[in-house]
């Protein structure tokens, strides 16, 4: 959940490059950061908080060409300018990402060979592991790393600095991702492909337990055998230009202004025929049970195709977050398929659900936004949604294109099942085609979510309803809410409140409402007037087609007209856009909430 980012090259001016480059990484979620450089020593700086804080004990006229820094998210110690990376240990200093889950039985053993401990983290105790290996003296810094990999229980991502060969960088993970960044004449380490796109495009995938040599003119990578490999050079295809606002105050307004545009992406990657479609979707006609695992936002995608794939394609879906799903009994067979979807392809639960099912033998697909990524590469099959970057914590336009995925995928279903006609499914294709319109024509009523915003921001609690799928985007509504304005919500299925949670409500309690299933409108219209009964004011998201003069609600937002399998992707829109007002209102940091991070690659 951390960010990584190692320099060196022909810039001498690292303090402000690592900096810098730090800054490209705050999306992920941070709470302290830290940068070590080399003079004639090993200089070190770290400062808990924003990376401000940092930046204001840098000095300009200090010349370096070799660093490594890191935005930490604790985990192992609360978050202070002590437990903050890097850390140094003897002759070693290092930054790292994961969790060295055997770090109280290594730290036992560090301490009876003499060694000491300032901060509570674990990464401090990999960092004195390391050195207490090259204090043996029968390894070169390559072999000693190699033997560290035999010591380590859990997941990493290192950076390295040897006090012996401070021209050297050195790297190594398993479980959590780095890339190496080939530049003219420099190099770098980074946790995300995001962190180098100002040095270059091109980028190296690395592996479990490679392990990376870095100088000013070379770069070797070896495996845990310390064979020297040959890795194929990928390439970035986007921008840095997609990585700033562009004129937006947030980068999350940004991301959801582009939903139209990204959801034409993904939708004509795949659906440009009815022929490009079966050719380009995967075959699942021998499957007769789904498993999709997913955290957050992704699990709530989940939910929304479940619903899809039952009511149209009668194939029974079991949803599970991956935090569970990975320790849990699980029923499959092997005409069951696992689907794993994350937008950065690392959820490192996900990961952990991914090889259970893999070596259970069960056939898995992913969902994952970055080409490459860990999921990416381990799943037999992935589709990948076409979202670009996303640097806000709170996803959007990529939680969009997870369902739009899930739609797909249960059309390709309708058809192996022989639930649609061929007429029906091209006028669905159609209408998919179609559906950026309608995205754009929701998100032009704006300010009509400014004004919800403006009623609900001073509250303390809230509540979304629905049934059926309305009650699995209530969920992602009230997720999304709750996490980047800190006001209190929760989703209920409209027809339990009344089983317990209706004691909560009182007078102008705020209620979300959604309702855009015509077979179970009436119902939902029952559960508003018993919260309007007692004193809650409603806002009712519905469709064109359900609207009508409903007196007792407090404010409404009509979708447009559409295809009824569209209304998913319609309907989560004002509510990101109504988080992002109550937000803004509140006058929160939007795009980095707290304690949160976007890649979630800790267990």
């Amino acid at each position: 959940m951390c960010g990584i980012i190692g320099y060196i090259g022909k810039k001498v001016k690292i303090e402000r490059l690592l900096v810098d480059s730090l800054k490209t990484l705050e999306y992920r979620g941070y709470d302290s950061a830290g940068i070590a450089f080399v003079t004639d020593k090993v200089n070190i700086l770290k400062s808990s908080g924003k990376i401000i804080n940092l930046e204001e004990k840098i000095d300009e006229n200090v010349e370096s060409n070799i660093g490594l820094a890191h935005t930490r998210w604790a985990t192992h110690g609360k978050a202070d300018d002590i437990n903050a990376h890097p850390h140094k240990s003897g002759s070693v200093t290092i930054v790292h990402n994961g969790i060295i889950e055997n770090y109280l039985e290594l730290k036992e053993m560090l301490s009876k060979e003499g060694y000491t401990f300032k901060s509570e983290t674990d990464t401090e105790i990999a960092a004195a592991l390391l050195d207490y290996l090259k204090k043996k003296g029968i390894w070169s810094n390559l072999e000693v790393i190699k033997e560290f990999e035999t010591y380590i229980k859990g997941s990493y991502a290192l950076g390295i600095i040897f006090d012996d060969e401070l021209d050297t960088l050195y790297a190594t993970r398993k479980d959590s991702p780095l890339i190496l960044g080939i530049g003219k004449e420099e190099y770098l380490i980074a946790s995300d492909v995001s962190a180098i796109i100002g040095f270059t495009k091109k980028y190296i995938l690395l592996d479990n337990e490679d392990i990376v040599k870095l100088t000013n003119d070379n770069y070797e990578i070896y495996n845990s055998n310390l064979q020297k490999l040959d890795r194929s050079i990928q390439e970035v295809n986007w921008d840095v230009e997609e990585a700033h606002k562009a004129g937006y105050p947030h980068f999350m307004l940004k991301e959801i202004m582009e939903e139209p545009k990204v959801l034409n992406d993904t939708i004509h990657e795949y659906v440009e025929s009815v022929d490009s479609f079966m050719n380009k979707m995967p075959d699942f006609s021998k499957y007769k049970k789904i498993h999709i695992v997913a955290c957050g936002s992704a699990m709530h995608a989940g939910l929304i195709g479940k619903y899809l794939i039952e009511n149209y394609s009668d194939i029974e879906v079991n949803v599970e977050i991956a935090s569970e799903y990975r320790y849990k009994k699980v029923f499959y067979d092997k005409e069951t398929l696992l689907i794993l979807i994350s937008q950065s392809g690392e959820t490192a639960d996900t990961i952990a659900s991914l090889r259970k099912a893999k070596a259970d033998g069960i056939d898995t697909l992913g969902i994952v936004n970055v080409v490459g990524s860990t999921i990416a590469r381990e799943c037999d099959q992935v589709l990948y949604i076409r979202a670009g970057v996303e640097i806000a914590v709170a996803t959007t336009k990529a939680y969009l294109l997870q369902v739009a995925m899930l739609m797909l995928i249960n059309i390709k279903l309708m058809i192996e099942h022989n639930k649609i006609t061929n007429e029906e499914l091209s006028k669905l294709l159609d209408d998919l085609k179609n559906s950026p319109e309608l995205i754009k024509n929701v998100i032009e009523k704006d300010e009509l979510y400014k004004d919800i915003a403006n009623s609900i921001y001073e509250d303390r609690d809230l509540f979304f309803i629905g049934r059926g799928i309305d009650y699995a985007i209530s969920l992602e509504g009230s997720l999304k809410l709750k996490e980047i304005s800190y006001l209190h919500s929760e989703a209920y299925q409209a027809g339990e409140l009344k089983h317990g949670t209706i004691s909560l409500v009182e007078d102008n309690t705020k209620i979300i409402a959604i309702m855009t299933d015509k077979d179970l409108a009436l119902k939902t219209i029952s559960n508003i007037k018993e919260v309007v009964a007692r004193g809650a004011k409603v806002v009712l998201i519905t469709k064109e087609e359900l609207d009508s003069n409903y007196d007792f609600i407090f404010k409404k937002v009509v979708l447009p007209k559409a295809n009824n399998y569209l209304m998913p992707l319609l309907t989560v829109i004002p509510l990101q856009l109504i988080a992002y007002h109550v937000a803004d209102n509140r006058g929160l940091d939007i795009d980095k909430p707290r304690n949160l991070a976007k890649s979630v690659t800790v267990e």
